[in-house]
């Protein structure tokens, strides 16, 4: 039977969790996850953890942090004046803001901290510094669908 390689198009079912087991995504109720492997196209470990996999097999794969969204990057936090928010915006940790790059790049960023006279705004993605664990199902490989005849 034919196994998942780099330099091919798969599709997977999965669902992600913290360690504490909150889902932060998943597949359910969707269509698989169209990839292609070796193309830099997902996290590391989660391509490492469908490389061998056979049509229809599942496995449970826990990812440290390098090969996911890295750690928490210190000098991606900055502090911005509570006076230079827009007016009316409520102020809570964990907020999602829309930034401004300076050349027109929209990235978002989070309230990390609330002081007085300030925030702490957060630019890393939402998922860095944790480790994260992946229910996967690997459902197709170049075309080829499982056998049980339902379509992904």
């Amino acid at each position: 039977m034919v196994q998942a390689n780099n330099g091919d198009a798969v599709k997977v079912h999965y669902t992600g969790r913290l360690l504490d087991g909150s889902i932060f995504d998943s597949s359910e109720g969707r269509e698989p996850l169209a990839f292609t492997m070796g193309r830099g196209m997902m996290i590391p470990g989660f391509e490492a953890g469908i490389l061998g996999m056979k049509i229809g097999d599942k496995k449970s794969v826990q990812i440290a942090p390098e090969d996911a969204y890295g750690m928490e990057d210190e000098t991606k936090l900055f502090p911005v004046n509570k006076a230079d928010l827009p007016a009316g915006m409520p102020i809570e940790i964990g907020l999602p803001l829309n930034a401004d790059a300076g050349d027109g790049r929209p990235f978002q960023v989070t309230i990390k901290e609330i002081h007085p006279e300030y925030v702490v705004l957060n630019a890393n993605h939402a998922l860095a510094g944790k480790d994260l664990v992946f229910e996967i199902e690997l459902v197709e490989i170049n075309g080829s669908q499982s056998k049980s005849g339902l379509v992904y």
